[in-house]
């Protein structure tokens, strides 16, 4: 009976840490939405110097839209 024990425990856990895994990839994306947002605005805000006034915005969010991609899985590997 144990050896079932042990072996649900590690399923539980694999699940457990693929959670957690696809969590923080969604909070990576959201982050990236948000810095989206605050581009645009920024954009509006300075009309025709949007140019020179929002580019570290604008760079920030090209690298967040390379690094913070949502990340799951398709199969199960235990």
């Amino acid at each position: 009976m144990s050896e079932y024990g042990d072996k649900a425990e590690l399923i539980r856990s694999k699940i457990q840490e693929r959670e957690e895994f696809v969590r923080e990839s969604w909070v990576k994306a959201m982050e990236a939405r948000l810095v989206r947002d605050e581009l645009v605005k920024c954009q509006r805000h300075e009309s025709v110097n949007h140019l020179e006034n929002c580019k570290w915005l604008s760079e920030k969010y090209l690298l967040m839209l390379k690094e913070n991609k949502v990340k799951g899985y398709k199969k199960i590997d235990f």
